[in-house]
């Protein structure tokens, strides 16, 4: 098994609805740990270059504006596994289709508002992480 990190976003509505500590709680008791954690609220230039992968599919603007709509919390996060294991604790994209106990489940609502983002490779986390943390700002 490989050491993996992994960038994590707590969403717009997820922080809304006071569901950090939760979330956070989760990825612990997972076994995962915390290198880094910001709370945020993205400018519409970072939401569109974060998701630049997207910009040509037709929820993009849509997403930006999600994403912009309130404060998030970037998380860095590192454990065996780390990427598909916080997939799995997350669920399916669309929080309609999470199984019960995943975190798109309990506080997602559907596609678009799905509570969190985690890095869904480890060459996406590789641009995800140093989006939002610098390497002094990881703690190992």
């Amino acid at each position: 098994m490989a050491v993996e990190r992994t960038l994590v976003m707590i969403k717009p509505d997820a922080v809304s609805k006071k569901a950090i500590g939760e979330i956070i709680n989760r990825f612990e008791n997972e076994g995962l740990n915390i290198l880094a954690l910001k709370v945020r609220k993205l400018t519409t230039e970072e939401a569109r270059l974060f998701y630049a992968v997207h910009k040509d599919k037709p929820f993009y603007d849509d997403l930006v504006k999600f994403m912009t709509s309130g404060k998030m919390v970037a998380l860095a996060l590192e454990g065996e596994n780390a990427i598909s294991r916080v997939r799995d604790i997350m669920g399916p994209t669309n929080s309609k289709e999470a199984p019960e106990g995943t975190l798109r489940a309990k506080f997602g609502t559907d596609i678009e508002k799905n509570a969190v983002h985690g890095s869904d490779s480890p060459e996406s986390a590789k641009i995800e992480i140093p989006f939002f943390f610098s390497e002094l700002e990881l703690f190992a």
